[in-house]
């Protein structure tokens, strides 16, 4: 908002002093970071005061885990403060017709309100349980069905992948090697070279540790279907924003665990973003690219920022819960950010504490099944899933599995920033 009106005042003749400063990404990324962590900062204790009068506070099961009945009554929903805290400065620092910050506006939003619908339901029977004078037991399905959730995460996905594939404002510059003659070609000088490239809307994505690094997913279907690889890209896009969102979901057991780690994949998402959407490292770094999408830089501030001053109030002894509201937001903010960057096959990597954490649950409910129906009895490969929770089993501190988390996060963040050069 604010870098158009710089830009209207300009064309009116009118000038500001340090207005020019706006034209620059670095400046408005800095903006965006520390409008986020003012937000969360001081908001963020303004909104635990106001669902602690309300009295939304968290219910807890009980597990057996150490330190559990301490979080009972603890204000959840505080994912609503990290989605202003990313809207906010995105609306106010961003250029608005980027249709890739368009995109992660209507995610963010799209994501939070199945959130928080999904928290108010929860707490909503909780009350009700109360006023009827019945012991309120927390159950799996207080919220929103699991179906509906899945369905708002595919309706995310077709959203994404529709408009990736079919907006003509969503391009890749790929290098033509060669002198071409004639068609819309675009010539660049790097470096005293002419170098000549062509525009596609072909469905790529980087592989990592490849040296011819691209891969176009119409290749996965015969010559007679290549006409619909659409179908098969928007597919691939609902799957992704439908596993990360849930492992985010699941991940959130602890206290800062989903926050701290998010912000974390959020660094290594902002690097892509900004490497991928400017020429110069682009052509440096030898990687794909993509006009505008350095603005995205500014939306992925905003949610580190975000991110980070949560964790003021978040952090062991946790003041606040993100809830859903928080948790599947973020994971679908992730998934989004990274099929628009075109690093979806890095998820295993920099989203690895969000898959260990989705396969450990699949894995115990799967063979539980499985060994009740052959055995008659259930057995458990973990003492108890998620993977966090079986550390906690075997006794270590919340505040040790956390930052361990944090940390093999952080390794798992620094090897695919390294992919961008070992091929």
């Amino acid at each position: 908002m604010l870098y158009h009106l710089f830009e209207w005042l300009k064309d009116q003749g009118y000038k500001f002093a340090g207005s020019e400063l706006f034209r620059f990404i670095s400046f408005r990324v800095m903006l965006a970071v520390l409008l986020s962590l003012f937000i969360t900062a001081f908001y963020g204790k303004k909104l635990i005061r106001f669902l602690q009068k309300k009295q939304l506070g968290e219910t807890v099961r009980d597990l057996g885990l150490a330190g559990e009945q301490v979080k009972k009554g603890t204000p959840t929903m505080g994912g609503i403060v990290i989605i202003l805290a990313i809207i906010i400065p995105t609306i106010l620092f961003a250029r608005l017709t980027s249709v890739y910050i368009i995109l992660m506006l209507v995610a963010t939003i799209w994501l939070g309100i199945i959130g928080f619908i999904d928290d108010y339901l929860k707490l909503r029977a909780k009350k009700i349980a109360q006023q009827q004078g019945v012991k309120y037991v927390k159950g799996d399905k207080d919220g929103l069905a699991g179906w509906f959730k899945i369905l708002g995460q595919v309706g995310l996905g077709i959203t994404i992948g529709a408009v990736l594939y079919f907006n003509s404002n969503v391009k890749i510059w790929r290098e033509y090697q060669g002198n071409p003659k004639g068609g819309d070609v675009i010539e660049r000088v790097v470096n005293g070279k002419t170098k000549y490239f062509v525009e596609t809307k072909d469905p790529i994505t980087t592989i990592p540790f490849v040296k011819s690094h691209e891969f176009n997913y119409t290749k996965l279907l015969p010559e007679s279907l290549r006409d619909y690889s659409w179908l098969l890209y928007i597919g691939v896009v609902i799957f992704i924003i439908t596993a990360v969102s849930n492992g985010a979901n699941i991940t959130d057991g602890l206290d800062g665990l989903a926050t701290g780690t998010s912000a974390l994949i959020g660094v290594c998402l902002g690097i892509f973003a900004y490497a991928s959407g400017n020429f110069f490292f682009a052509d440096y770094l030898n990687i794909m690219y993509i006009p505008g999408l350095d603005e995205l830089s500014i939306f992925i501030a905003s949610m580190i920022g975000a991110c980070i001053g949560f964790l003021w109030y978040n952090s062991y002894p946790a003041q606040v819960f993100m809830g859903d509201t928080g948790s599947l937001t973020l994971g679908g903010i992730i998934a989004s950010l990274a099929i628009i960057v075109h690093k979806e096959l890095l998820i295993p990597i920099f989203c690895g504490v969000f898959l260990v954490e989705l396969v450990s649950v699949m894995m115990q409910v799967s063979y539980f099944k499985y060994t009740k129906k052959k055995f008659g009895v259930g057995k458990r490969i973990f003492l108890m899933s998620p993977l966090h929770h079986h550390f906690q089993k075997k006794g270590y501190h919340e505040a040790k599995i956390v930052t361990r988390f944090w940390i093999v996060t952080i390794l798992c963040v620094v090897l695919s920033i390294v992919t961008l050069k070992l091929r």
